[in-house]
């Protein structure tokens, strides 16, 4: 028990995921008693035990897809009639997903910056706003965001809670400033890193870093246009669409790219 909480704090102050299997109930002749856990890790490792055998492979089985899902789980079974176990009672077991809320840094806080932090923390994220401009980054017009940093962006970068769930939008006002903001995040860690924008001007930017030298497998992971196709045009129906498309990374769903092109009086806000 001590060991599998020792993890789990772990697991959580290094910004990982995973999946905690606890038995809340037996009956007859089980292997565990109520209480007992088991703690799966992303990388497939895991700590503890809900009895060994075909139970706990089971587990293991249904802990994967909660991890994938994010979806918790109760899972009954008979132990002699279901797994052919020789135990002959029955177990509960409860698999919950375990994660900190994750951070969403948006670069910009204009109008669809300012909708997005609405709409992200409402969804469970962790908000930092960051614009380097005082009217657009006064707290007040980001009163979800649980930061705000008024600072140019390039200056603040390594401060900014940077991890394997974070994702990072860039919605500022200068293209300029959004190459640069994605040239340099590409080193860093990050779940997910998306621009703001038409087809033409990712094209544009994405094929100049290119041109840059910049590692080919890390610009294919960047995200732009970004958002699913929901046809939005006004920024909280933008910031919705962008949202939507962070959900369905963060939880392994198939989702349709956005092919929207962003009103150009957005794109300068």
């Amino acid at each position: 028990m001590v060991e599998v909480t020792r993890a789990l704090l772990s697991l959580l102050d290094a910004g990982r995921r995973g999946a905690l299997c606890t038995v809340i109930d037996v009956g007859g002749s089980a292997p565990q008693r109520v209480g007992s856990r088991l703690l799966l890790r992303e990388d497939g490792s895991f700590v503890g035990t809900v009895g060994g055998g075909a139970v706990e492979q089971e587990v293991l089985v249904r802990a994967r897809e909660v991890l994938t899902s994010g979806r918790s789980e109760r899972y009954r079974v008979h132990l002699t009639r279901e797994l052919a176990m020789c135990c002959g009672g029955r177990m509960e077991v409860f698999i919950e997903p375990v994660a900190t809320r994750p951070w969403l840094i948006i670069f910009g806080g204009g109008h669809v910056g300012a909708a997005l932090s609405r709409v992200a923390a409402t969804a469970g994220f962790r908000v930092h706003v960051v614009d380097g401009r005082p009217e657009w980054s006064d707290p007040a017009r980001h009163p979800d965001a649980e930061v705000v940093t008024p600072e140019d962006p390039l200056d603040v970068l390594a401060g900014l809670p940077w991890g394997p769930e974070t994702s990072a939008i860039v919605v500022t006002h200068d293209h300029r400033l959004d190459e640069d903001l994605l040239a340099r995040c590409l080193d860093l860690d990050w779940r997910y890193l998306g621009m703001i924008g038409s087809r033409a001007k990712a094209h544009r930017i994405l094929r100049r870093l290119a041109v840059r030298g910049l590692d080919p497998e890390r610009l294919a992971r960047i995200h732009s246009p970004i958002g699913l196709t929901l046809g939005g045009q006004e920024p909280g129906e933008i910031a919705v669409s962008i949202v939507a498309e962070l959900i369905a990374v963060r939880r392994g769903a198939d989702a349709t790219r956005s092919m929207n092109v962003v009103p150009a009086a957005l794109e300068t806000s």
